[in-house]
């Protein structure tokens, strides 16, 4: 699955446009280097998301093509928020 795909459907980030500016202006990482949108992810990746002055870890738990809004915390962990 595509990085910003991820991002929208586990709703981490609220819309692809958005999760492909993030990923796109460098970041969002995964497992350590930094990620393009178009960057593929599998179960197990570590994601490191940068907003302001704040980095978020999750670990993707599972990779699902639609999910309903009450389920989507279960694509992932959270690891840990800095900042």
């Amino acid at each position: 699955m595509r990085l910003d795909k991820f991002l929208k459907i586990s709703r981490i980030i609220k819309r692809r446009t958005l999760a492909k500016e993030a990923c796109d202006s460098g970041r969002v990482s995964i497992n350590g280097k930094i990620a393009k949108a178009g960057a593929e992810i599998k179960e197990g990746d570590i994601i490191e998301l940068r907003l302001a002055a704040r980095t978020f870890s999750y670990e993707v738990l599972s990779l699902k093509e639609s999910i309903r809004k009450d389920e989507a915390i279960s694509m992932y962990r959270i690891l840990n928020k800095e900042g």
